[in-house]
């Protein structure tokens, strides 16, 4: 309604106006809740299936996260008790274990991991633990020692 439309009507008109737009609009609520509710019912559906939900959700969406019941760095450290594994075993056993990742890189995420929790011991040349896992090299460290002072003089 243009504002002269509106110079022309009456209060009675105007607060009929009112009521019906309300109305209206309650009735378009109650019918969006009920298809987004049916939405996230087909969701769960893809979900079971292994399948992920396509293209942007219109309610507030995007694509789904997983939610796995712990973090990355606590499933690794249960993984790598006292086993030594490579970047790339230890990401596939931590899927395989159940965690869940949506990611195209998750071996990258699974190394930086690795690299800044300080519960991982490095144990050789892309080899991790978080146990007492024994060392791959023994005694690299020494020669490294020994290889520094002999420079050194």
């Amino acid at each position: 309604m243009s504002s002269t439309e509106l110079n022309e009507k009456s209060i009675t008109e105007l607060k009929n106006e009112i009521r019906r737009r309300e109305r209206q609009l309650t009735t378009l609520h109650r019918k969006r809740e009920k298809l987004v509710a049916q939405l996230s019912e087909i969701d769960e559906q893809i979900t079971e299936l292994g399948g992920t939900a396509s293209g942007a959700s219109p309610i507030g969406g995007g694509r789904k996260r997983y939610r796995n019941d712990s973090n990355l760095a606590d499933a690794l450290v249960d993984l790598l008790k006292n086993q030594t594994l490579s970047v790339t075993a230890a990401s596939i056993e931590v899927q395989k274990a159940g965690y869940k990742t949506t990611s195209p890189n998750f071996r990258t995420i699974v190394n930086q991991t690795l690299l800044r929790d300080k519960r991982f011991k490095r144990v050789g040349r892309g080899l991790y633990t978080s146990g007492k896992a024994t060392s791959v090299k023994s005694g690299s460290k020494k020669k490294t020692a020994k290889r520094n002072t002999r420079r050194s003089k």
